[in-house]
């Protein structure tokens, strides 16, 4: 445990350096700015957020409000894993639930060493690991554990049921961080109200090997989640295509969510290191909390 918090602790060193040296001092915090608690009324400018507009106010006649807000200090921060069976995909060397493993684990002492409450919440088809928020180096230890853990319940995968579970337990304004691979359905109405009513960030991870299957003919493909073989002819009527179109429209539905319903989103290859990734991400909330 002590060297993978060591391994972690140097991504999180390079992480920081990359991001003082591009931002300039323009970098907040990947955590900062959803830890909010109302503080006062002014005129509305061109940019604000409509969703701060004070209606009541508004309407009676004496212009167009909108709330300020102040920085709770007590913010969460919750990272929302999908550990089912098809977050196995990968190489050898790194599989998606791997890389999604590395980011929480990054992020959960950025989190930490900021001062922010952080909680973990790691899903399949059911809760397979609740952490609730908390500070110090012993919840960081704790969540670390928490995420690296092998043992699972389940390989099925419910993100609708994660999503609802999570509308129901986390009451407060939070930051989510959610990171799946993505591949289900039917997730798309709680992940809006969680949107609505948390600061939500949608980490989506992907391998080539689910996009990119090669033309070998009849083979055999095991399904983890079902935990059956099939047989599939990847030669016949131009599959390989049809799955490579399939998982790019899929993706694609997914971000274009994530822009209509105000979350931010990323999307991180098992070949990619995860530092310019989540700079990426650094910038996008950064851009986000000044057109705020």
């Amino acid at each position: 445990m002590n060297q993978l918090i060591k391994k972690l602790r140097r991504y999180e060193i390079i992480l920081r350096k990359v991001a003082n040296s591009h931002l300039q001092g323009d970098h907040h915090s990947i955590f900062k700015g959803a830890g909010l608690e109302f503080d006062d009324l002014r005129p509305y400018q061109y940019g604000d957020d409509i969703r701060t507009i004070e209606w009541k106010v508004s309407a009676k006649g004496h212009g167009t409000f909108v709330k300020t807000f102040k920085e709770d200090k007590d913010q969460s921060v919750y990272f929302l894993l999908d550990v089912s069976g098809s977050q196995d995909i990968g190489s050898k060397d790194r599989k998606k639930i791997d890389l999604g493993r590395e980011i929480a684990g990054v992020l959960t002492l950025a989190a930490i060493h900021e001062g922010s409450q952080t909680g973990l919440i790691s899903y399949s088809d059911t809760k397979e690991k609740i952490i609730l928020p908390g500070k110090g180096s012993r919840q960081a230890v704790k969540i670390i554990k928490g995420i690296f853990a092998e043992e699972k319940k389940s390989q099925q995968t419910d993100l609708n049921g994660m999503f609802t579970f999570c509308l129901n337990l986390i009451k407060k304004r939070s930051i989510l961080i959610v990171i799946s691979d993505f591949i289900d359905t039917g997730y798309e109405r709680p992940l809006k109200a969680l949107a609505t009513k948390h600061d939500l960030v949608v980490l989506q991870l992907t391998d080539p090997i689910e996009s990119a299957l090669p033309s070998l003919g009849i083979i055999p493909v095991y399904d983890k989640e079902a935990g059956k073989t099939t047989w599939v002819n990847t030669a016949f009527g131009g599959f390989s295509r049809k799955i490579s179109s399939s998982f790019g429209s899929e993706r694609q539905h997914l971000k274009e969510f994530c822009k209509k319903n105000q979350i931010n989103y990323l999307q991180i290859d098992t070949r990619q290191d995860i530092v310019l990734p989540l700079m990426e991400l650094f910038k996008l909330r950064n851009k986000t909390m000044k057109r705020g």
